[in-house]
Protein backbone atom coordinates (compact mmCIF):
# COMPACT_ATOMS: atom_id res chain seq x y z
CA UNK A 1 0.00 0.00 0.00
CA UNK A 2 1.75 3.41 -1.35
CA UNK A 3 -1.19 5.79 -0.32
CA UNK A 4 -2.14 7.17 2.65
CA UNK A 5 -5.59 6.46 3.96
CA UNK A 6 -7.63 7.09 7.19
CA UNK A 7 -8.46 3.96 9.33
CA UNK A 8 -10.87 1.71 7.58
CA UNK A 9 -13.17 -0.96 8.40
CA UNK A 10 -10.53 -3.35 10.08
CA UNK A 11 -8.96 -0.45 12.31
CA UNK A 12 -5.71 -0.44 10.03
CA UNK A 13 -4.06 3.45 8.80
CA UNK A 14 -1.25 4.28 7.07
CA UNK A 15 0.68 6.66 9.24
CA UNK A 16 3.60 8.66 7.25
CA UNK A 17 6.77 9.27 9.47
CA UNK A 18 9.81 10.96 9.30
CA UNK A 19 13.70 9.61 10.49
CA UNK A 20 16.53 11.60 11.02
CA UNK A 21 19.98 11.32 12.92
CA UNK A 22 23.11 12.84 13.50
CA UNK A 23 24.77 11.23 15.92
CA UNK A 24 26.88 7.95 15.78
CA UNK A 25 26.37 5.54 13.15
CA UNK A 26 23.35 7.46 11.34
CA UNK A 27 22.06 4.52 8.59
CA UNK A 28 22.34 1.87 11.40
CA UNK A 29 20.23 4.31 13.77
CA UNK A 30 17.52 5.03 11.08
CA UNK A 31 17.71 0.84 10.23
CA UNK A 32 17.38 -0.34 13.78
CA UNK A 33 14.53 2.30 14.63
CA UNK A 34 12.75 0.81 10.87
CA UNK A 35 12.96 -2.76 12.11
CA UNK A 36 11.42 -1.64 16.17
CA UNK A 37 8.88 -0.50 14.52
CA UNK A 38 7.38 -3.75 13.25
CA UNK A 39 7.81 -5.47 16.90
CA UNK A 40 5.36 -2.92 18.57
CA UNK A 41 4.91 -5.28 20.92
CA UNK A 42 8.47 -5.60 22.42
CA UNK A 43 8.68 -1.89 22.58
CA UNK A 44 5.71 -0.89 24.79
CA UNK A 45 4.04 -0.60 27.98
CA UNK A 46 2.13 -3.08 29.74
CA UNK A 47 -0.38 -0.14 30.19
CA UNK A 48 -0.08 0.68 26.43
CA UNK A 49 -0.29 -3.10 25.42
CA UNK A 50 -4.24 -3.01 27.36
CA UNK A 51 -5.17 -1.02 25.10
CA UNK A 52 -4.01 -2.18 21.73
CA UNK A 53 -5.86 -5.59 19.73
CA UNK A 54 -4.80 -8.10 20.49
CA UNK A 55 -3.54 -8.67 16.58
CA UNK A 56 -1.40 -5.44 17.21
CA UNK A 57 0.43 -4.37 14.06
CA UNK A 58 2.77 -2.41 12.10
CA UNK A 59 4.80 -2.69 9.33
CA UNK A 60 7.03 -0.19 6.89
CA UNK A 61 5.58 -0.49 3.34
CA UNK A 62 7.53 2.14 1.98
CA UNK A 63 10.28 4.56 2.63
CA UNK A 64 11.95 7.74 0.79
CA UNK A 65 15.35 7.82 -0.74
CA UNK A 66 17.68 8.63 2.05
CA UNK A 67 19.14 12.26 2.25
CA UNK A 68 22.08 14.13 3.94
CA UNK A 69 20.64 17.42 5.33
CA UNK A 70 22.42 20.72 6.81
CA UNK A 71 20.91 21.37 10.45
CA UNK A 72 18.12 23.65 10.54
CA UNK A 73 17.30 26.14 13.64
CA UNK A 74 20.30 25.05 15.48
CA UNK A 75 23.38 25.18 13.25
CA UNK A 76 26.46 24.71 15.00
CA UNK A 77 25.91 20.60 14.55
CA UNK A 78 26.53 17.35 12.49
CA UNK A 79 25.02 17.17 9.15
CA UNK A 80 22.25 14.87 9.58
CA UNK A 81 20.47 11.74 7.32
CA UNK A 82 17.13 12.31 6.79
CA UNK A 83 13.99 9.95 5.42
CA UNK A 84 10.61 9.29 5.86
CA UNK A 85 8.38 6.03 5.87
CA UNK A 86 4.56 4.95 5.90
CA UNK A 87 3.87 2.58 8.45
CA UNK A 88 0.71 0.23 7.98
CA UNK A 89 -0.74 -0.02 11.36
CA UNK A 90 -3.76 -0.51 13.74
CA UNK A 91 -2.15 1.26 16.66
CA UNK A 92 -3.87 4.23 17.99
CA UNK A 93 -2.32 7.16 17.17
CA UNK A 94 -1.15 8.36 20.94
CA UNK A 95 0.41 4.85 21.94
CA UNK A 96 1.73 5.33 18.40
CA UNK A 97 3.62 8.47 19.45
CA UNK A 98 4.96 6.51 22.59
CA UNK A 99 5.68 3.84 20.81
CA UNK A 100 8.03 6.62 18.71
CA UNK A 101 9.47 8.08 21.96
CA UNK A 102 10.44 4.27 23.15
CA UNK A 103 12.13 3.43 20.44
CA UNK A 104 14.24 6.86 20.65
CA UNK A 105 15.59 5.85 23.84
CA UNK A 106 16.11 2.37 22.91
CA UNK A 107 18.05 3.34 19.95
CA UNK A 108 20.07 5.89 21.79
CA UNK A 109 18.18 9.56 21.78
CA UNK A 110 19.47 11.45 25.15
CA UNK A 111 18.12 14.67 26.35
CA UNK A 112 19.57 17.58 24.52
CA UNK A 113 18.55 20.93 23.72
CA UNK A 114 15.87 21.55 21.51
CA UNK A 115 16.52 20.72 17.96
CA UNK A 116 20.17 19.93 18.64
CA UNK A 117 21.81 16.73 18.02
CA UNK A 118 20.20 13.50 18.39
CA UNK A 119 20.79 9.76 18.01
CA UNK A 120 17.67 9.40 15.85
CA UNK A 121 14.14 11.25 15.89
CA UNK A 122 11.09 9.93 15.17
CA UNK A 123 7.64 12.21 14.24
CA UNK A 124 4.31 11.02 13.22
CA UNK A 125 4.00 13.82 10.13
CA UNK A 126 0.45 12.28 8.85
CA UNK A 127 -1.90 9.52 10.41
CA UNK A 128 -4.18 9.33 7.57
CA UNK A 129 -5.87 12.14 6.87
CA UNK A 130 -6.76 12.99 10.14
CA UNK A 131 -6.59 15.85 12.02
CA UNK A 132 -5.53 15.67 15.45
CA UNK A 133 -4.29 17.92 18.60
CA UNK A 134 -4.20 16.90 21.81
CA UNK A 135 -3.60 19.97 23.44
CA UNK A 136 -5.97 21.49 24.99
CA UNK A 137 -7.72 24.41 22.63
CA UNK A 138 -6.44 27.32 24.90
CA UNK A 139 -3.12 26.27 24.55
CA UNK A 140 -3.12 25.31 20.42
CA UNK A 141 -2.00 29.47 19.81
CA UNK A 142 1.74 28.29 20.20
CA UNK A 143 4.33 25.39 18.90
CA UNK A 144 6.72 25.45 22.01
CA UNK A 145 4.28 23.27 24.20
CA UNK A 146 4.67 20.34 22.24
CA UNK A 147 6.11 17.90 24.37
CA UNK A 148 4.21 14.71 25.64
CA UNK A 149 1.16 16.00 22.68
CA UNK A 150 0.45 15.21 19.72
CA UNK A 151 -0.47 17.81 16.29
CA UNK A 152 -1.10 15.77 13.37
CA UNK A 153 -0.38 17.11 10.73
CA UNK A 154 2.92 18.22 11.74
CA UNK A 155 2.93 21.83 12.17
CA UNK A 156 6.08 22.23 10.85
CA UNK A 157 5.74 20.77 7.86
CA UNK A 158 5.68 23.18 5.52
CA UNK A 159 8.95 24.99 6.09
CA UNK A 160 10.81 21.88 6.33
CA UNK A 161 12.70 20.24 3.18
CA UNK A 162 14.40 17.40 4.67
CA UNK A 163 10.11 16.75 5.67
CA UNK A 164 8.83 17.85 2.21
CA UNK A 165 11.39 15.76 -0.03
CA UNK A 166 10.93 12.38 1.50
CA UNK A 167 7.33 12.66 1.68
CA UNK A 168 7.30 13.75 -1.91
CA UNK A 169 9.27 10.53 -3.25
CA UNK A 170 6.29 8.81 -1.19
CA UNK A 171 2.81 10.64 -1.35
CA UNK A 172 3.34 13.99 -3.87
CA UNK A 173 -0.19 13.54 -4.74
CA UNK A 174 -1.17 13.37 -1.39
CA UNK A 175 -3.38 16.38 0.07
CA UNK A 176 -2.52 17.83 3.51
CA UNK A 177 -5.71 17.82 5.40
CA UNK A 178 -5.53 21.55 6.75
CA UNK A 179 -3.32 23.52 4.11
CA UNK A 180 -5.50 22.09 1.67
CA UNK A 181 -2.28 21.59 -0.81
CA UNK A 182 -0.54 18.21 -2.02
CA UNK A 183 2.83 17.41 -1.59
CA UNK A 184 4.20 17.91 -4.18
CA UNK A 185 2.34 21.78 -3.91
CA UNK A 186 3.75 22.50 -0.77
CA UNK A 187 7.05 21.09 -2.10
CA UNK A 188 7.41 23.56 -4.80
CA UNK A 189 6.03 26.17 -2.81
CA UNK A 190 9.53 25.91 -0.44
CA UNK A 191 10.96 29.22 -0.35
CA UNK A 192 14.56 27.89 -0.69
CA UNK A 193 16.02 24.45 -0.63
CA UNK A 194 19.17 23.30 0.74
CA UNK A 195 21.85 23.66 -1.81
CA UNK A 196 24.54 20.99 -0.18
CA UNK A 197 21.57 18.31 0.32
CA UNK A 198 22.19 15.37 -1.72
CA UNK A 199 20.85 11.64 -1.77
CA UNK A 200 23.00 9.04 -0.13
CA UNK A 201 24.21 4.78 0.15
CA UNK A 202 25.36 3.35 2.84
CA UNK A 203 27.01 -0.04 2.53
CA UNK A 204 27.27 -2.17 5.48
CA UNK A 205 30.43 -4.10 6.78
CA UNK A 206 30.57 -7.94 6.52
CA UNK A 207 31.57 -10.20 7.62
CA UNK A 208 30.40 -8.76 11.55
CA UNK A 209 32.95 -7.76 13.25
CA UNK A 210 34.05 -10.44 15.88
CA UNK A 211 33.11 -8.28 18.75
CA UNK A 212 29.84 -6.47 17.58
CA UNK A 213 27.75 -6.96 20.43
CA UNK A 214 24.15 -7.17 19.42
CA UNK A 215 21.35 -5.98 22.45
CA UNK A 216 18.25 -6.36 20.12
CA UNK A 217 16.84 -9.95 20.51
CA UNK A 218 13.42 -9.07 18.86
CA UNK A 219 14.71 -8.15 15.79
CA UNK A 220 17.69 -9.05 12.74
CA UNK A 221 20.82 -7.72 13.46
CA UNK A 222 21.44 -4.58 12.03
CA UNK A 223 25.24 -4.43 10.58
CA UNK A 224 27.67 -1.48 11.15
CA UNK A 225 28.55 1.08 8.14
CA UNK A 226 31.56 0.80 6.06
CA UNK A 227 31.06 3.60 4.18
CA UNK A 228 28.50 5.81 2.10
CA UNK A 229 27.97 7.26 -0.99
CA UNK A 230 26.81 10.64 -1.80
CA UNK A 231 25.18 11.83 -5.17
CA UNK A 232 22.97 15.15 -6.53
CA UNK A 233 19.49 14.99 -7.28
CA UNK A 234 18.56 14.02 -10.77
CA UNK A 235 16.12 12.94 -12.84
CA UNK A 236 13.63 15.80 -13.21
CA UNK A 237 15.61 18.44 -11.15
CA UNK A 238 19.69 19.62 -12.02
CA UNK A 239 21.71 19.06 -9.24
CA UNK A 240 21.25 21.13 -6.48
CA UNK A 241 24.73 21.74 -5.79
CA UNK A 242 27.36 22.86 -7.96
CA UNK A 243 30.38 21.18 -6.36
CA UNK A 244 32.88 18.26 -7.99
CA UNK A 245 31.60 14.43 -6.87
CA UNK A 246 33.07 11.65 -7.04
CA UNK A 247 32.52 9.28 -9.77
CA UNK A 248 32.53 5.72 -8.53
CA UNK A 249 34.91 2.77 -10.77
CA UNK A 250 33.59 -0.95 -10.13
CA UNK A 251 36.22 -3.76 -10.84
CA UNK A 252 34.63 -6.52 -12.66
CA UNK A 253 36.12 -9.95 -11.58
CA UNK A 254 34.44 -12.86 -13.15
CA UNK A 255 35.13 -16.05 -11.62
CA UNK A 256 34.04 -18.45 -14.52
CA UNK A 257 35.69 -20.21 -17.30
CA UNK A 258 33.33 -18.57 -19.75
CA UNK A 259 32.47 -14.79 -19.39
CA UNK A 260 32.63 -12.55 -22.35
CA UNK A 261 34.91 -10.06 -20.85
CA UNK A 262 37.48 -12.21 -18.83
CA UNK A 263 36.13 -15.72 -18.42
CA UNK A 264 39.11 -18.33 -17.83
CA UNK A 265 41.10 -15.09 -16.59
CA UNK A 266 40.18 -14.68 -13.31
CA UNK A 267 38.89 -18.15 -12.12
CA UNK A 268 41.65 -19.31 -9.50
CA UNK A 269 42.06 -17.48 -6.64
CA UNK A 270 45.44 -16.70 -6.97
CA UNK A 271 44.73 -14.54 -10.65
CA UNK A 272 41.71 -13.16 -8.86
CA UNK A 273 43.68 -12.06 -5.79
CA UNK A 274 45.67 -10.33 -8.47
CA UNK A 275 43.18 -8.92 -10.31
CA UNK A 276 41.84 -7.51 -7.52
CA UNK A 277 45.02 -5.93 -5.93
CA UNK A 278 45.32 -3.90 -9.41
CA UNK A 279 42.00 -2.98 -9.33
CA UNK A 280 42.69 -0.88 -5.86
CA UNK A 281 45.57 0.71 -7.16
CA UNK A 282 44.30 1.79 -10.58
CA UNK A 283 41.34 3.31 -8.35
CA UNK A 284 38.59 0.99 -8.32
CA UNK A 285 35.85 1.76 -5.18
CA UNK A 286 33.88 -1.44 -5.69
CA UNK A 287 34.42 -5.25 -6.92
CA UNK A 288 31.95 -7.05 -8.09
CA UNK A 289 32.27 -10.71 -8.44
CA UNK A 290 30.38 -13.44 -10.61
CA UNK A 291 30.25 -16.74 -10.54
CA UNK A 292 27.81 -17.39 -13.71
CA UNK A 293 28.04 -15.75 -16.91
CA UNK A 294 25.46 -13.67 -18.53
CA UNK A 295 26.49 -13.93 -22.11
CA UNK A 296 23.97 -15.59 -24.48
CA UNK A 297 24.17 -19.48 -24.64
CA UNK A 298 26.53 -19.39 -21.36
CA UNK A 299 26.84 -23.28 -19.66
CA UNK A 300 24.49 -23.85 -16.45
CA UNK A 301 25.85 -23.40 -13.34
CA UNK A 302 24.61 -25.12 -10.19
CA UNK A 303 23.78 -22.56 -7.50
CA UNK A 304 26.53 -24.67 -5.22
CA UNK A 305 29.60 -24.30 -8.02
CA UNK A 306 28.20 -20.53 -8.19
CA UNK A 307 28.79 -20.65 -4.41
CA UNK A 308 32.41 -22.27 -4.51
CA UNK A 309 33.60 -19.99 -7.36
CA UNK A 310 32.50 -16.94 -5.65
CA UNK A 311 32.79 -16.93 -2.03
CA UNK A 312 36.69 -17.97 -1.65
CA UNK A 313 37.23 -14.86 -3.29
CA UNK A 314 35.56 -12.93 -1.28
CA UNK A 315 36.76 -14.11 2.03
CA UNK A 316 40.21 -14.04 0.64
CA UNK A 317 39.66 -10.60 0.35
CA UNK A 318 38.75 -9.97 3.85
CA UNK A 319 41.29 -11.92 5.29
CA UNK A 320 44.00 -9.93 3.29
CA UNK A 321 46.51 -8.40 6.17
CA UNK A 322 46.07 -5.16 6.30
CA UNK A 323 49.14 -4.12 7.66
CA UNK A 324 50.99 -5.57 5.30
CA UNK A 325 50.92 -2.90 2.85
CA UNK A 326 49.12 0.19 2.15
CA UNK A 327 47.40 -1.85 -1.20
CA UNK A 328 46.37 -4.41 1.13
CA UNK A 329 44.93 -2.20 3.86
CA UNK A 330 42.61 -0.39 0.67
CA UNK A 331 41.76 -4.27 -0.10
CA UNK A 332 40.54 -5.07 3.05
CA UNK A 333 38.10 -2.36 3.03
CA UNK A 334 37.17 -2.29 -0.33
CA UNK A 335 33.59 -2.64 -1.34
CA UNK A 336 32.31 -5.73 -2.77
CA UNK A 337 29.52 -6.97 -5.01
CA UNK A 338 28.24 -10.03 -5.90
CA UNK A 339 26.61 -10.60 -9.44
CA UNK A 340 24.54 -12.72 -8.82
CA UNK A 341 20.31 -13.87 -9.19
CA UNK A 342 19.83 -16.41 -6.79
CA UNK A 343 19.22 -14.99 -3.23
CA UNK A 344 21.22 -18.24 -1.55
CA UNK A 345 24.24 -17.55 -3.18
CA UNK A 346 23.64 -13.77 -2.84
CA UNK A 347 23.42 -14.90 1.42
CA UNK A 348 26.20 -17.09 1.54
CA UNK A 349 28.39 -14.14 -0.10
CA UNK A 350 27.35 -11.78 2.28
CA UNK A 351 28.01 -13.75 5.41
CA UNK A 352 31.75 -14.12 3.93
CA UNK A 353 32.01 -10.29 3.37
CA UNK A 354 30.23 -8.88 0.08
CA UNK A 355 28.50 -5.50 1.00
CA UNK A 356 25.92 -5.39 -2.12
CA UNK A 357 23.55 -7.05 -4.69
CA UNK A 358 23.82 -6.92 -8.50
CA UNK A 359 21.04 -8.85 -10.79
CA UNK A 360 21.54 -8.45 -13.77
CA UNK A 361 17.54 -9.68 -13.75
CA UNK A 362 16.17 -7.26 -10.94
CA UNK A 363 15.29 -10.00 -8.53
CA UNK A 364 12.76 -11.90 -11.35
CA UNK A 365 15.16 -14.70 -11.55
CA UNK A 366 17.42 -16.02 -14.90
CA UNK A 367 14.29 -16.97 -17.83
CA UNK A 368 15.26 -16.86 -21.69
CA UNK A 369 12.05 -16.15 -22.35
CA UNK A 370 10.78 -12.25 -22.65
CA UNK A 371 7.62 -11.54 -21.55
CA UNK A 372 7.02 -14.66 -19.31
CA UNK A 373 3.84 -16.52 -19.77
CA UNK A 374 4.65 -19.86 -18.44
CA UNK A 375 3.02 -20.74 -15.24
CA UNK A 376 6.20 -22.68 -13.99
CA UNK A 377 8.48 -19.65 -15.44
CA UNK A 378 6.08 -16.92 -13.47
CA UNK A 379 6.32 -19.01 -10.39
CA UNK A 380 9.99 -19.29 -10.73
CA UNK A 381 9.91 -15.45 -10.99
CA UNK A 382 7.84 -14.90 -7.85
CA UNK A 383 9.55 -17.38 -5.72
CA UNK A 384 13.20 -15.50 -6.70
CA UNK A 385 11.41 -12.36 -5.73
CA UNK A 386 10.13 -13.33 -2.56
CA UNK A 387 13.94 -14.79 -1.72
CA UNK A 388 16.04 -11.97 -2.71
CA UNK A 389 13.80 -9.33 -1.51
CA UNK A 390 14.14 -11.38 1.86
CA UNK A 391 17.82 -11.46 1.53
CA UNK A 392 18.57 -7.68 0.76
CA UNK A 393 16.15 -6.53 3.63
CA UNK A 394 17.87 -8.79 6.26
CA UNK A 395 21.43 -8.05 5.88
CA UNK A 396 20.42 -4.26 4.46
CA UNK A 397 22.44 -3.89 1.34
CA UNK A 398 22.24 -2.04 -1.37
CA UNK A 399 21.02 -3.46 -4.43
CA UNK A 400 22.07 -2.64 -8.63
CA UNK A 401 18.87 -3.52 -10.61
CA UNK A 402 19.67 -3.97 -14.11
CA UNK A 403 17.16 -4.42 -16.87
CA UNK A 404 16.94 -7.29 -18.88
CA UNK A 405 14.64 -8.87 -21.19
CA UNK A 406 15.46 -12.64 -20.55
CA UNK A 407 17.95 -13.86 -23.11
CA UNK A 408 20.58 -11.11 -23.70
CA UNK A 409 20.70 -11.23 -27.33
CA UNK A 410 17.41 -11.16 -28.31
CA UNK A 411 13.81 -9.28 -27.59
CA UNK A 412 15.18 -6.02 -29.27
CA UNK A 413 12.02 -4.53 -30.09
CA UNK A 414 10.69 -1.31 -28.24
CA UNK A 415 7.93 -0.81 -30.72
CA UNK A 416 5.05 -1.22 -28.10
CA UNK A 417 6.40 1.93 -26.48
CA UNK A 418 6.51 4.40 -29.74
CA UNK A 419 8.74 5.09 -32.55
CA UNK A 420 11.63 7.22 -32.73
CA UNK A 421 14.04 8.81 -30.71
CA UNK A 422 13.52 8.36 -26.49
CA UNK A 423 11.50 5.11 -27.28
CA UNK A 424 13.80 2.63 -25.78
CA UNK A 425 14.55 4.98 -22.94
CA UNK A 426 10.29 4.99 -22.49
CA UNK A 427 10.81 1.07 -22.66
CA UNK A 428 13.72 0.95 -19.98
CA UNK A 429 11.58 3.47 -17.34
CA UNK A 430 8.18 1.29 -17.21
CA UNK A 431 10.14 -2.28 -17.25
CA UNK A 432 12.36 -1.88 -14.83
CA UNK A 433 10.62 0.71 -12.99
CA UNK A 434 7.62 -1.85 -13.06
CA UNK A 435 9.95 -4.41 -11.21
CA UNK A 436 11.62 -1.45 -8.74
CA UNK A 437 8.01 -0.60 -7.27
CA UNK A 438 7.34 -4.46 -6.53
CA UNK A 439 11.09 -4.53 -4.88
CA UNK A 440 10.49 -1.04 -2.25
CA UNK A 441 6.38 -0.87 -1.50
CA UNK A 442 5.08 -3.29 0.36
CA UNK A 443 5.60 -5.74 3.14
CA UNK A 444 9.17 -6.95 3.54
CA UNK A 445 9.94 -4.09 0.56
CA UNK A 446 13.44 -3.00 0.26
CA UNK A 447 14.86 0.06 1.77
CA UNK A 448 14.10 2.76 -1.40
CA UNK A 449 17.34 4.24 -1.11
CA UNK A 450 19.12 0.94 -1.21
CA UNK A 451 18.15 0.53 -4.75
CA UNK A 452 20.68 1.52 -7.93
CA UNK A 453 19.56 0.87 -11.03
CA UNK A 454 21.38 0.09 -13.87
CA UNK A 455 19.98 0.49 -17.78
CA UNK A 456 21.37 -2.83 -19.34
CA UNK A 457 23.71 -1.16 -21.96
CA UNK A 458 24.14 -4.73 -23.96
CA UNK A 459 21.12 -6.35 -22.87
CA UNK A 460 18.40 -6.95 -25.40
CA UNK A 461 18.74 -3.34 -27.27
CA UNK A 462 20.02 -2.80 -30.39
CA UNK A 463 22.98 -0.61 -31.27
CA UNK A 464 21.21 2.21 -31.58
CA UNK A 465 19.48 1.54 -28.79
CA UNK A 466 22.37 0.99 -26.61
CA UNK A 467 24.15 4.63 -28.32
CA UNK A 468 20.58 6.14 -26.88
CA UNK A 469 20.50 4.59 -23.23
CA UNK A 470 24.00 6.15 -23.01
CA UNK A 471 23.23 9.81 -24.34
CA UNK A 472 20.28 10.23 -22.39
CA UNK A 473 20.64 7.75 -19.31
CA UNK A 474 19.99 10.12 -16.65
CA UNK A 475 16.56 10.31 -17.67
CA UNK A 476 15.96 6.64 -16.57
CA UNK A 477 15.43 7.76 -12.81
CA UNK A 478 13.32 10.32 -14.24
CA UNK A 479 9.39 10.60 -12.62
CA UNK A 480 7.22 8.81 -15.10
CA UNK A 481 4.24 6.25 -14.72
CA UNK A 482 5.07 2.65 -15.03
CA UNK A 483 2.25 1.50 -16.12
CA UNK A 484 2.94 2.51 -19.77
CA UNK A 485 0.01 4.90 -19.95
CA UNK A 486 1.88 8.17 -20.25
Amino acid sequence: MSALHNINETGMAVAALALGSNVGDRFHNIELALRLLEVPGANLSYEDLQQCNADMYAAVVDTSFLYETSPMYVTDQPSFTNCACLLETNIPPMILLRLLKRIETTVGRVPSIRNGPRAIDLDIVFYGAQVIDTRSPSERNSLENLTGQLVVPHPRISEREFVLRPLNDMIPDFVHPILKESISNLFDALPEKDPSLRRVIPFPRYPLPTDYAWAYPDVPVVPPTLTYWSYPITGNEAPLYPTQRKTHLMSTLNATPDSFSDGAIHNTLETAMSFARESIDAGASIIDIGGYSTRPGAAFVSREEETNRIVPIVKAIRDVDASSSDLDGQLKEVLISIDTFRWEVARASILAGANCINDVYAFTGREDAWPLVDADAIQRSEECMAGMKSVAREFAVPVILMHSRGDAGKNKDYGKYGSGPGVVIRGVQIELGAKVECIIKGRGSVRRWMVIVDPGIGFSKTVEGNLEVLRDGASIVADVQVDGSS
